[in-house]
């Protein structure tokens, strides 16, 4: 078994580099499927996520080169299978994107339920929405989504809730479709505008990511030859502005695009934060003790509800009684039992969490109960008097590059230990 284990009381201080961006990543690479060619990715996030889904790549038949850590050139000139290993798509939640991208290319795909972060209800029910819009036929079956069609055709889909998951999956099978395709009411996260440019860049046609509605104009072929860069986390780059402001650092992220930050930006500022916007970077720094706040998660441009954890650990602290109203997801609260073991005064009930802040928190062992709680936890160490222990490590490798070296570079104390 593996632990982080840290000791607590050090404000964080120098530079660290944001990696590629992880909801991106594990949707560019389904998405090279659609491609009869050869691609390279660059500034991939070198996490487990990322690991899996290569591995599942090369077992539908594709041919990966690792150039380095962070770049990889891919040949889907030869896909084989349309079943990827379901041992393997179980692991995390992404693994749908294979429906979307496997339907598109070959019509035909058999997928695991999806794994991942146990968040409460996941449906993917808008996924099926969508491939059956477009003239598939979708079955569930013995825990496994099968999905398929002779061609798929263009057609208007409105999406009755906005889901990011969803928007990309439909626009996967919407590429190599015949007609045209409008997605309305779509999600407009950063990551669907950077999918949509590297299939743009493969040779599609789609209009309008980062909008409400998104056209695709349907594609006889893909045949990439060319290199495209993943956009760098904005997640993990508030992960890191939020650790500046709870221990009261000074922390300057390099290769970040601070438009996609401008809610984060928003509340560090608002408990008492200072940012410094470079554009390609930003600067974070605090020496107060938190302000209180209320936070509200919502779709992008609103707050990201895979930043509110991380949050939660600065109103523990904060001056005063601050609320969370998460509208997401239903069981995104479980981090703040972990807290309270550390000294935290937080009630939760339903998707409301009331935080009545302490002067400190106090070393204790805790246990990551998703990929975002994890790096919540880590923060919390840090700040925390005394020793901390994480367990349930394999949350935080899903999504975070190196995040214990990136940590131990900004004077953090710790350190990873196998038992």
């Amino acid at each position: 078994m593996e632990k982080l284990v840290i000791t607590g009381g050090t404000p964080l201080k120098g530079e660290v580099t944001i990696s590629g961006a992880k909801n991106a990543a594990v949707a560019i690479l389904p998405a090279t499927l659609l491609l009869n060619g050869v691609c390279t990715i660059e500034n991939l996030p070198n996490i487990s996520d990322v690991k899996i889904y290569c591995e599942i790549l090369e077992d539908l038949g594709a041919k990966i080169t690792w150039n380095d850590t962070s770049k990889i050139t891919i040949d889907t000139r030869n896909i084989t299978s349309t079943v990827p290993p379901l041992d393997l798509t179980r692991k995390f939640r992404a693994s749908y994107y294979l429906i979307g991208a496997l339907l598109g290319r070959k019509g035909s795909a058999t997928v695991s339920m999806p794994g991942g972060c146990k968040l409460g209800a996941r449906p993917i029910d808008q996924h099926i929405k969508g491939f059956e819009a477009l003239g598939a036929k979708v079955e569930v079956e013995q825990g496994n989504i099968i999905a398929s069609a002779k061609k798929l055709n263009g057609n208007y889909i409105y999406m009755d809730i906005t889901s990011v998951g969803a928007t990309i999956n439909i626009m996967l099978a919407a590429v190599l479709s015949n007609g045209t395709t409008v997605i309305d009411n779509a999600a407009k996260e950063p990551h669907i505008v950077d999918v949509a440019n590297f299939l743009n860049t493969m040779g599609a046609d789609i209009r309008g990511a980062g909008t409400d509605t998104i056209k695709i104009n349907g594609k006889s072929e893909l045949t990439g030859n060319a290199t495209y860069s993943i956009v760098p986390d904005q997640i993990e780059a508030g992960t890191f502005m939020i650790a500046a402001v709870a221990t009261k650092g000074n922390i300057l992220l390099k290769n970040c695009i601070t438009k996609h930050l401008e809610a984060i930006t928003a509340k560090v500022i608002e408990v008492g934060g200072h940012v410094e916007d470079y554009g390609d970077s930003v600067r974070v720094y605090c020496n107060k003790r938190p302000f209180k706040a209320n936070i509200k998660t919502l779709p992008y441009p609103g707050f990201p509800t895979d930043m509110q954890s991380q949050i939660g650990v600065v109103l523990a602290i904060a001056d005063g009684t601050s609320i969370i109203n998460e509208s997401i997801w239903d069981s995104r609260f479980q981090y703040t039992e972990e807290l309270n073991k550390m000294g935290a005064r937080i009630t939760a009930q339903g998707k409301t969490a009331f935080f009545e802040g302490v002067k400190e928190l106090t070393g204790a062992p805790v246990y990551a109960s998703d990929l975002r709680a994890g790096a919540a936890l880590i923060i919390a160490g840090i700040v925390a008097k005394g020793k901390t222990e994480i367990y349930n490590l394999e949350y935080i490798d899903r999504g975070y590059e190196n995040i214990e070296e990136k940590f131990r570079a900004l004077g953090a104390k710790i350190e990873r230990i196998i038992e």
